[in-house]
């Protein structure tokens, strides 16, 4: 295995809300995971930092040899968890009321790949050389998509395509997909909106595919995420899960 990760400002946000993660467990399991907080006076950051640590450190203390039943029990119940922590903080922080976070994560055992997610950052595998995205965006335009009522191309252009539906923090009960995703698969990525909103699917999939470690593709990203403007944070998670001819 070959990982890293990489969050950056952007070009035009004054400060960076998005907290990344990769973890690896006493028992050889990995966990990826990526916050894009929002809310005024740093909320935002602080509900990313939130999700994150409480994330990382639960990780690494309870998660050992476990089922897949169990896993997805684990996501869920950590994912509550989180959202009551916000709620929480609101509580003696009123200057954070509103706050609140994306969560995109990715868990790999031996034995299964699971992917969660709570609105818009996403989750991306390779495989066979052509990149997928697992997980669904939880935003106003894509459930008008889904509803036939517009076209992706209309979508991409929205004026309210940033337009959560679903987020940590914005109700007391909080419901996130688990994806149950192919083991035959080499590479797993992660990212903020700040990268898909600038770079398309077939965009990141030429980096990946290109020359380079894992690094210098995390890097190549950012990077020209920022070339397109970089108009939020941008955060990237990567993982090889098979060590291949540049990925050294």
């Amino acid at each position: 295995m070959r990982s890293f990760y990489l969050t950056d400002a952007g070009r035009v946000r004054d400060h960076n809300e998005d907290s990344v993660i990769i973890v690896k467990s006493n028992s050889d399991d990995y966990l990826m995971a990526i916050a894009d907080g929002m809310g005024g006076h740093s909320a935002g950051e602080v509900a990313s930092s939130i999700a994150i640590s409480y994330l990382g450190k639960h990780f690494k203390e309870s998660f050992f040899n476990m089922s897949k039943v169990d896993a997805v029990k684990w996501i869920r119940d950590s994912v509550s968890e989180i959202n009551t922590l916000i709620f929480q903080h609101e509580k003696t922080h009123p200057e954070s009321k509103g706050m609140g976070t994306t969560l995109v994560l990715a868990v790999l055992s031996h034995d299964y790949l699971l992917f969660g997610n709570v609105g818009d950052s996403s989750g991306f595998v390779m495989k066979d050389n052509k990149l997928h995205k697992v997980t669904y965006d939880h935003t106003l335009v894509n459930l008008l998509v889904s509803a036939g009522e517009l076209t992706k191309e209309e979508a991409s252009n929205h004026p309210k395509k940033n337009v959560l539906m679903k987020a940590l923090g914005a109700s007391l009960e909080i419901d996130v997909d688990v994806f149950d995703c192919d083991m035959d698969i080499t590479e797993i990525l992660l990212s903020s909106d700040g990268l898909t909103n600038m770079l398309d699917q077939e965009q990141i999939e030429k980096v990946l595919l290109g020359d380079g470690s894992v690094e210098d593709k995390v890097i190549r990203l950012i990077q020209k995420a920022n070339n397109r403007g970089g108009t939020d944070n941008i955060s990237v998670a990567y993982l090889i899960c098979e060590e291949e001819g540049d990925a050294k």
